[in-house]
């Protein structure tokens, strides 16, 4: 799940990564794909990460104000337009959660898969944004793989 701000009871974790977020990613991908077209590009991602059954894109509900977009292993919710990074950033979510529930939060499953996203389909240099994540104290697992995966 993406929001900003956080609350105050939220994880130190996610805080740290929003952080790194609006110091490093943001400023690199200023683009913005509108509603009509997240679901194309959701397909395209999962399928070029080698999976099958990609997460369904739907509208995020009015109530959830303070919430940029959120994500399951199923759906993937979203309003009427969002910057590219905070869609690779629920598609991580996406491929570190199970049907079950399960999920990784923020922890390093989560950001190794994201960066590699990052790199992939948002052509960010891997070596810098390693380097950043380091810095800011954020675990990552380089060679994450997505949860529902066997082996």
């Amino acid at each position: 799940m993406h929001r900003r701000p956080r609350p105050s009871s939220a994880s130190a974790e996610a805080n740290r990564l929003y952080v790194w977020e609006d110091r490093v990613v943001a400023p690199r991908d200023r683009s913005r794909v509108p509603f009509a077209r997240l679901q194309a590009l959701v397909d395209h991602v999962w399928a070029a990460e080698g999976l099958r059954f990609p997460p369904r894109v739907r509208p995020l509900p009015a109530q959830a104000r303070k919430t940029v977009a959120r994500a399951t292993r199923l759906a993937i919710e979203a309003p009427p337009e969002l910057p590219s990074w905070v869609l690779l950033h629920e598609l991580a979510h996406a491929m570190t959660s199970t049907a079950e529930g399960d999920n990784d939060g923020h922890g390093p499953l989560f950001v190794g898969l994201y960066l590699r996203l990052l790199v992939r389909h948002a052509r960010m240099p891997e070596d810098e944004l390693a380097r950043s994540l380091r810095a800011a104290g954020i675990a990552f697992d380089p060679g994450a793989r997505p949860a529902f995966l066997d082996g």
